[in-house]
């Protein structure tokens, strides 16, 4: 090492930028391929659009090899890192910018691919650029710490972001009110459909929802087709006439409609006072517990304004025709504003890269090794490029080592795009009905503690015992704790604690058995090229989450969570197939990891 390089180093003492550096490479990756999976599902994108459109996203780190000579032959390390990072605080804003618009899926889109293709870009900078500003003994000092940071930015992104998200929808909202339903077969017909329009007065204190009444019960005897629709078209169309709903419906015939079918309440809702001019209230009635059959027919969503405030807006709620004993079901009607949540959750991202930015282009050293390659050895570069891509493919049984890479995790990755979905879904339609909050908490605490436990006592164990050992039972461990999300789906348990356990189960054993396919990437790519071909593997796992991850939603809206769970676990078995044939040598690991 030169003089000068020393001498650069000393000045810069590494802990003043490893730490702010990987967690800059740790964070938008969360952002990317995790958080934009709940915004979207609390934005009211469907599961199969989430599923498709965000499993594109890996692309970038799919290919990312393909264009990492650039990275060498264009400006150094050093600027790659930073202008990055500033093209990625710029994508922060471009979400948070365009989320109010219309169009805003299309257009937070095209920002989430910007987002991916600078951090795909920054981290192969960065990771160049910490092999240049560092001596071997510094590299084998701070990989812990390097790995560390990453992993602090996966739960700031996954969990702190979301939590935080999920808080700012909870504070620009309303509190919200908690109605329950009762099916009573000593009620009589005629006190239970109240319908008037008058208008509400204003209230002293804080702006809040009223609901009128709070305590519905709803009379079990049938009633004919003809009457239900004579009440449930009224409050449909009371609700256009005042702006509360935009839909126009249909009118049902009710000149012939003599059959009898359950009975049905109406709840009215008011805002307590005038909000301002430009301010919109979007109620959404969300079914919590007790009998689903008991459910709203009219007013699941309805927009409060200046302008309709204090007129009553109806929510319809109709009894199975099945029902005869008492019973009951609990009802949220949450006043929010998420899209505004999300607007100020990227801002504020925005800004922090914008620091990193300013921060990393005054603070990163410059190592004189740090060099671009220039225009005229751009031809040998290129060359040995493609030469590093014939030696990958020229491997034993290449064919077997490269479908065990795709398969490895066919099941799991189709679990990763939906559980977040499974989470936020109301019960009624098969999901959790869990808050953001709840959400940023499990997978962004509960769940990466657990996911780092897993991958230390991975790590220990094959270096105890060596890869081939361990496969088989890491296989398992990554696999078979899917069985979980069955039982989730099947029984939706209200106990959170009993939520917190199962993921953390889960994420347990991801963490576990993802060991074996880190040290099996690492393993195909020893040899002549090992970085590269290092990269090109991660490009085969990165492929392997995407594609199953693309069909994932269209699975899950065809056949519901409960028999998409199981599909999950069923979807594992060609990974242990294919496991059978890769080459491996039986003391693999044990040397590796020891050293």
């Amino acid at each position: 090492m030169t003089e000068e390089k020393l001498k650069t180093q000393k000045n810069k003492n590494p802990w003043s930028w490893i730490p702010t550096l990987y967690f800059a490479e740790g964070l938008p990756y969360a952002i990317v391929i995790t958080v934009s999976v709940i915004m979207y599902k609390r934005l009211g994108i469907s599961n199969a659009d989430i599923a498709l459109y965000t499993s594109w996203l890996y692309l970038p780190w799919v290919i990312k090899p393909l264009w990492s000579p650039i990275v060498d032959v264009l400006k150094t390390k050093r600027v790659w890192i930073y202008t990055m990072q500033l093209l990625i605080g710029a994508g922060m804003a471009g979400v948070a910018f365009t989320i109010p618009m219309p169009d805003f899926f299309q257009f937070t889109l095209a920002f989430f691919w910007l987002i991916a293709f600078s951090s795909a870009t920054h981290d192969i900078s960065a990771d160049g650029f910490y092999m240049l500003a560092l001596s071997e003994s510094q590299q084998s000092f701070f990989v812990g710490i390097r790995s560390t940071f990453y992993r602090v930015a996966m739960i700031a992104g996954q969990g702190l972001l979301v939590i935080f998200a999920g808080y700012l929808e909870s504070t620009l909202a309303l509190e919200p009110a908690e109605l329950k339903v009762v099916a009573n077969p000593n009620k009589f017909f005629e006190e239970t459909i109240k319908i008037d329009s008058i208008s509400a007065k204003q209230l002293q204190g804080n702006l809040r929802l009223i609901a009128n009444p709070s305590y519905l019960e709803i009379s079990t005897r049938p009633q004919t087709r003809e009457s239900a629709d004579f009440y449930s078209n009224f409050a449909h169309n009371f609700n256009i006439m005042n702006g509360f709903i935009k839909e126009p419906g249909v009118i049902s015939d009710t000149t012939t409609r003599t059959d009898l079918v359950g009975n049905i309440g109406i709840m009215k809702f008011y805002l307590s006072k005038q909000p301002g001019k430009d301010n919109e209230y979007i109620v959404n009635l969300d079914y919590i517990v007790g009998n689903y059959g008991i459910k709203v027919i009219e007013g699941k969503s309805l927009k409060f304004t200046a302008y309709n405030w204090n007129k009553p807006a109806f929510a319809v709620f109709q009894l199975d025709s099945t029902i005869a004993k008492k019973t009951e079901a609990t009802f949220k009607a949450q006043v929010n504003r998420v899209p505004l949540a999300w607007v100020f959750t990227f801002a504020v991202v925005g800004v922090l890269f914008v620091l990193f930015f300013i921060y990393h282009k005054t603070i990163l050293p410059k190592p004189v090794s740090d060099k671009h390659v220039g225009v005229n050895r751009q031809s040998s570069v290129i060359k040995e490029f493609f030469r590093t891509f014939f030696r990958f493919f020229e491997k034993k049984k290449i064919i077997i080592v490269i479908a065990f890479l795709l398969l490895f995790h066919f099941g799991e990755a189709q679990l990763v795009k939906m559980a977040a979905p499974f989470m936020l879904d109301n019960r009624e339609i098969g999901g959790l009905g869990l808050t953001t909050s709840d959400v940023g908490f499990i997978y962004g605490t509960i769940g990466i503690i657990a996911l780092i436990i897993g991958g230390l006592l991975g790590g220990f164990a094959i270096s105890r015992k060596g890869l081939r050992f361990w496969i088989w039972p890491m296989l398992i461990a990554i696999n078979v704790p899917d069985l979980l999300y069955v039982y989730l789906a099947y029984t939706q348990p209200v106990n959170i604690w009993i939520i917190y356990s199962c993921v953390a189960v889960e994420q347990f054993g991801y963490g576990f058995g993802f060991t074996a396919y880190i040290m099996y990437m690492i393993y195909v790519s020893e040899g002549e090229y090992k970085t590269s071909h290092y990269a090109i593997a991660t490009g085969f796992m990165a492929l392997g989450m995407m594609l199953p991850g693309m069909i994932s939603g269209l699975i899950q809206e065809a056949i519901g969570y409960k028999f998409f769970f199981v599909w999950v676990v069923i979807a594992a078995i060609p990974s242990f197939l294919i496991a059978k044939f890769i080459p491996l040598e039986y003391q693999f690991g044990k040397k590796k990891l020891t050293e």
